[in-house]
């Protein structure tokens, strides 16, 4: 393993039911499991894996708690639901996780279950100030490619919905208006000012596509934190995603002023800005089909044509970097689809949503029984 491979860690949220509905039981997860932790809604619960730059530790990082929760709930007639969205039929009623924190309070009350959602984090640990905000600049950028490649969230409430990523679309943005960073300062006066005018409720209350992260944001930060992608319940896929991502950031460190969209697009950041947002809600309807408007030159381009051309100009790093075998995963979905494409091809030939989500509850079980 090479030294300069950067550091990854991942949040992980998933879904607990049974085979036909939602049932939360994440406060008993909590106390049985140190590395899970409650999310506001009940019905939902996130592991956290430490940083790690080795691929095959971080397969195992992934993979182990995984196992160990579906081996507990086993035991209650549970299981884990790979859907992004409450797929199930629900009650519409947010459900609590604790009764007593006053920010799950203040997200109850004003955001309700729109932000009752499944996702993966994904953390890539940069510690240069400089490097990192042209980092979040790119990869907030192109975004949208990795939303496409991840959606798994079609459904909602036993319907069909009209988006491959239903969490993206109807997760609250907060705030509703992020710019792009020039540089730690002002990321620092932008997030003490949306303090201050109660845009934000707390240094954790933005809710973006991408954002800084740290020990004590947001002064001390030392890590990207890509937070749009749907949950992934190919471990394979996400390590190949987490793979485009880091070879996208190491690619930029090599090429700083070709790949900066503050100085390589034809874009003030303003307008890129907008750009951005409506690509994300683009992807989160079409994912791989949507049109998108290209961050440099403003083309409009397919986004799985883009993800190609984007595995093509990272080959070379890849090679260089030994990661090329990573990436299979990405070529799959390029020439099979996502989950989101699989799932509502199973549901126009006539399978239930209860149907689908147990086929690929088993290739789950499958696929985890399979690694030693």
């Amino acid at each position: 393993m090479r030294k300069d491979y950067l550091s990854k860690g991942f949040e992980v949220e998933l879904f607990t039911g049974s085979l036909n509905s939602h049932i939360g039981v994440s406060t008993d997860i909590e106390k049985k499991f140190s590395n899970f932790v409650k999310e506001p809604d009940n019905r939902n619960v996130e592991y956290i894996t430490t940083p790690e730059k080795d691929y095959k530790f971080l397969y195992k990082q992934l993979l182990t708690p995984r196992k160990n929760l579906r081996k507990w709930l086993k035991k209650k007639g549970l299981t884990i639901i790979p859907s992004s969205t409450l797929c199930f039929k629900h009650d519409i009623q947010f459900q609590r996780s604790d009764s007593h924190n006053l920010y799950h309070q203040f997200i109850e009350d004003n955001y309700g279950i729109s932000i009752a959602t499944s996702s993966v984090h994904i953390n890539i640990g940069i510690d240069d100030l400089e490097k990192l905000f042209a980092a979040i600049r790119l990869i907030r950028s192109e975004a949208a490619l990795y939303l496409s490649i991840s959606a798994s969230s079609p459904f909602i409430n036993n319907k069909i919905t009209q988006h491959h990523s239903q969490r993206w679309i109807q997760f609250p943005k907060t705030p509703s208006k992020v710019p792009f960073f020039v540089n730690h300062n002002s990321y620092i006066d932008w997030i003490e000012e949306n303090i201050a005018n109660k845009n934000m409720q707390n240094i954790r209350h933005f809710w973006s596509s991408i954002r800084p992260n740290g020990p004590q944001r947001p002064l001390v930060l030392d890590r990207l934190e890509l937070r749009i992608c749907d949950f992934v319940h190919d471990i394979n896929l996400l390590l190949g995603l987490t793979a485009m991502l880091e070879l996208r950031i190491l690619n930029l460190f090599e090429n700083i002023n070709a790949l900066d969209p503050m100085t390589a697009s034809i874009f003030s950041l303003e307008k890129l800005s907008e750009i951005c947002d409506q690509n994300e809600i683009c992807a989160a309807r079409d994912s791989l089909n949507s049109e998108l408007i290209h961050w440099q030159d403003g083309q409009k381009v397919i986004c799985r044509e883009w993800i190609q051309n984007l595995l093509s100009d990272l080959s070379s790093t890849a090679e260089k970097f030994n990661m090329k075998k990573l990436l299979k995963p990405i070529y799959k979905v390029l020439e099979e689809g996502n989950q989101s494409m699989k799932w509502l091809d199973q549901y126009k030939q006539g399978l239930s949503i209860e149907q689908i989500m147990k086929i690929t509850i088993d290739d789950m079980i499958k696929n985890e029984d399979e690694i030693v």
